[in-house]
């Protein structure tokens, strides 16, 4: 099963978005937008932006555990991953976005 991005909306009438292994776990989550159009760009970045190795950031969280942010040309943050338990686990997930954004579809759940 292929990576999909999932739209939907949050609080305060923004929206966000996530890209979905083929397993569907959660592998990359934006930031928040403030309008449709807006999110809908961020997915159209991630999938530019997500074959290039020079576009992930690998970085700790604050307690210490391996994570990364995708990063648009501009320097932007587009995505950010959950924390992982090893260094090893952080590449996997970064090899799982370049495998799946490019080519993912998005499943629009806003209202």
């Amino acid at each position: 099963m292929a990576g999909k991005f999932v739209l939907s909306n949050a609080a305060n009438s923004q929206y966000r978005f996530v890209l979905k292994a083929g397993n569907g776990e959660t592998i990359l989550t934006s930031e928040l937008y403030a309008s449709k159009a807006g999110a809908q760009n961020g997915i159209a970045s991630v999938k530019e932006n997500a074959p290039h190795d020079a576009r992930y950031e690998k970085k700790n969280a604050a307690n210490g555990s391996p994570m990364f942010n995708l990063k648009a040309a501009n320097g932007q943050i587009i995505g950010t991953s959950e924390q992982y338990s090893s260094t090893a686990a952080r590449d996997n997930g970064i090899t799982s976005v370049k495998s799946n954004a490019p080519g993912a579809a998005t499943e629009d759940k806003t209202a």
